[in-house]
């Protein structure tokens, strides 16, 4: 069974079969093949994969970013982002880079946020007279932030697939990653700017104008406050703070009379499409990871892994470096799905806390967004900018290394992960 599942996944993977039914036909089809197997659990795991209460977390944050943008709350977070970083050197990358940790607060998707901000961003930046193409870099780079600060859809997931992790955990996990990630790009994009001569605006923007901004963006603002201060006080779950987070963007745009009944319904709509596409791939997922799992395949892994070394950190690199490549073929949300419950056992083996893990996973996978060949972000980037993809992909170079360096300081400082999770009492 386990030469047929395989064969079958890289098979339809190279016909460019998308990866949901790619898992889905080689796990059904395997366990036909078999025939040791009832047909009937494959059924049975899709439906095992989807009836969890954190799952129910994923369509709230989902609704609730689509709800903001539809009351046109992303261009106050542009404007705020602009009176506050757009006068320094490479000012409308930094403008990028901010809404962008902005808007992480709000949608937790990178996919949404380089749709949205970052597409904005993009066109502003290329008025302005920045190369087109690190233009497109850079609103594919700043995107990946979504998942990493919380909310992030990411952390769900993998909390879900994984014991010994909750979801406040992991989002708390996020919060200092997150903040490096910006850095680390604003550095990139502070060393690019002056060595293309790209300035920020003319003049710095005043106390007034900085207030207006301040006011027109706090209602954004404060969502991931909310979010995190009620999960932190124990007024909600994680999966009812996605709840809570819709009811405040549904509610806010009502106050502010921003909503047209189009737009309600549209951004219910685009909500449930997305949901349906991020249930469809958790589904077959888990028929793919069960029978990884039933196959033993994980544990054939681990003795592999602990034959070369036991050494927690070279443990650590070798785990990661796996991810990374795994990143470069697969899609992020079915490749969290599989590697957890393959790769989780043999990082908790050696030592290594969940959190860190987790953390580890998620960033690695989530730079695989703007790596081809895959890469979801820039085939976003480059149609929404009408850019090609190979230019693209040269661009985003040394934002990339931005990126693995947050990825090295996250894999060598446990604390990185650990520390603010620990300090509200969330430690594993």
């Amino acid at each position: 069974m386990a030469k047929t599942l395989l064969i079958l996944f890289v098979a339809t993977l190279v016909l460019s079969v998308p990866v949901a039914f790619t898992m889905g036909i080689a796990g059904i089809v395997a366990i036909f093949v078999d025939g040791s197997l009832n047909p009937l659990v494959a059924t049975q795991r899709m439906f095992a994969g989807i009836d969890s209460f954190p799952l129910m977390a994923v369509p709230f944050f989902i609704l609730a970013s689509e709800l903001m943008t539809a009351c046109g709350l992303t261009n106050s977070l542009l404007r705020f982002a602009n009176a506050l970083v757009g006068h320094v050197r490479g000012g409308l990358g930094h403008v990028n880079i901010l809404v962008s940790m902005l808007f992480a607060g709000i949608s937790g998707s990178a996919l949404a946020d380089a749709a949205g901000p970052s597409a904005i961003v993009m066109k502003m930046m290329r008025k302005a007279g920045y190369e087109e193409n690190y233009a497109g870099a850079l609103s594919a780079a700043t995107a990946t932030i979504g998942p990493i600060i919380p909310p992030s859809i990411l952390a769900v997931i993998f909390a879900i697939s994984t014991n010994g992790v909750t979801v406040a955990g992991l989002f708390l996990a996020g919060i200092v990653p997150g903040i490096l990630l910006g850095l680390a790009l604003a550095i990139a994009n502070h060393i690019v700017s002056t060595r293309h001569g790209y300035r920020g605006r003319e003049e710095r923007a005043g106390l007034g104008e900085l207030a207006r901004a301040t006011l027109d963006a706090a209602p954004a603002i404060v969502m991931p406050a909310i979010i995190l201060g009620g999960i932190l006080f124990g007024v909600f779950t994680p999966t009812e703070a996605g709840a809570v987070a819709s009811a405040y963007a549904l509610l806010l745009g009502l106050l502010l009379r921003a909503f047209t009944f189009s737009g309600i319904y549209h951004a219910f709509l685009r909500a449930a499409v997305i949901t349906s596409s991020v249930f469809l791939i958790v589904a077959f997922a888990s028929i793919f990871a069960w029978l990884l799992t039933y196959l033993q395949i994980p544990q054939e892994i681990a003795k592999l892994i602990t034959g070369l070394t036991d050494n927690r950190l070279a443990i650590l690199f070798i785990l990661a470096g796996f991810v990374l490549v795994c990143g470069f073929f697969i899609d992020t949300l079915p490749a969290l799905i599989i590697l957890t419950p393959i790769l989780g056992p043999i990082a908790y083996g050696a030592g290594i806390d969940p959190l860190q893990f987790g953390m580890m996973l998620v960033l690695n996978l989530t730079i695989g967004m703007i790596t081809p060949p895959v890469g979801p972000v820039l085939f976003v980037i480059s149609t929404v900018g009408r850019l090609r993809i190979e230019a693209l992909s040269r661009s985003v170079l040394p934002l990339l290394l931005a990126e693995m360096i947050v990825l090295l300081l996250v894999i060598l400082v446990p604390g990185i992960s650990t520390f603010v999770p620990n300090y509200f009492g969330f430690a594993n």
